[in-house]
């Protein structure tokens, strides 16, 4: 019998460690992971970002997530994920694209770890959202994630703890047994 993927989507507000995270938990499974697309790619462009290149990355997402898991991976982490693009789009454009609501709905997730807002927004040249707002659009990730039933845990602490805290969270999801 054919094991199913798992999929954990690590996410969370700006500069909450969800890349760290990410990393570090794929590699401690030894298993792949989808690097966060975004800030690479507004990192290289020679303009201010615009609809069409938030729907270039939300379709990074969506394609990478499936790509892995249809390698028949045990495990399969996500660096952010569609949920996080489509409060985006709300957010800077007031309408997002049809596809991305079926694509949130139908995609069976496992477990979010969305990162608490318990370290420092850190800014840089392409983070937009400190102070309240951060706050705010952490509230939205997760009322979207609870909306669409998915099963979630909010990850505290800082380095090992935060890590320790996410292996434990994997654990209680029946996700991965203890010692793997």
């Amino acid at each position: 019998m054919k094991k199913t993927t798992k999929i954990v989507v690590v996410t969370g507000a700006e500069s909450t460690g969800k890349s760290s995270l990410c990393k570090w938990l794929a590699e401690y499974y030894n298993v792949p992971f989808v690097p966060e697309f975004a800030r690479t790619y507004i990192e290289q462009l020679n303009r201010a970002y615009n609809f069409s290149d938030v729907e270039k990355i939300a379709r990074y997402q969506e394609t990478t997530l499936r790509e892995l898991k249809s390698q028949g991976h045990p495990l399969v982490f996500s660096d952010t994920w569609l949920i996080i693009t489509k409060i985006w789009f709300e957010e800077v454009y007031n309408s997002k694209p049809a596809w991305i609501e079926d694509a949130i709905t139908t995609t069976p997730i496992d477990l979010f770890l969305v990162c608490d807002t318990d370290l420092p927004w850190i800014p840089d040249r392409v983070r937009e959202n400190g102070g309240q707002k951060r706050l705010y659009l952490q509230n939205r990730y997760v009322e979207i994630i609870s909306e669409n039933k998915f099963p979630y845990d909010i990850i505290r602490g800082k380095n090992k703890t935060r890590f320790q805290n996410a292996v434990s969270a994997l654990i209680r999801a029946g996700i991965v047994k203890p010692n793997e």
